[in-house]
């Protein structure tokens, strides 16, 4: 078999089904991929694909807690 007719393994996605963009790092909270990444994903390269793989373990600290959400509203002492 040549080189040229190999297949190389997909890389798969990162999607955890949790898709949530942070309004802060505009960042997935599921994924850790920006839009552009989620949307260009079906047609990046291999090697575009192992870039951004490579790079999600850094991007979970620039997450910010929020304020609550619905936890935070459902905590609070009624008036």
């Amino acid at each position: 078999m040549s080189k040229h007719n190999r297949a190389q393994p997909a890389i798969e996605s990162p999607c955890v089904n949790i898709c949530v963009i942070h309004p802060e790092s505009r960042l997935c909270t599921g994924c850790l991929r920006s839009i552009d990444e989620i949307t260009a994903w079906g047609t990046m390269t291999p090697d575009a694909r192992r870039l951004v793989m490579a790079e999600l373990p850094g991007r979970a600290g620039r997450l910010t807690q929020r304020r609550g959400g619905r936890a935070g509203r459902l905590s609070r002492p009624r008036s």
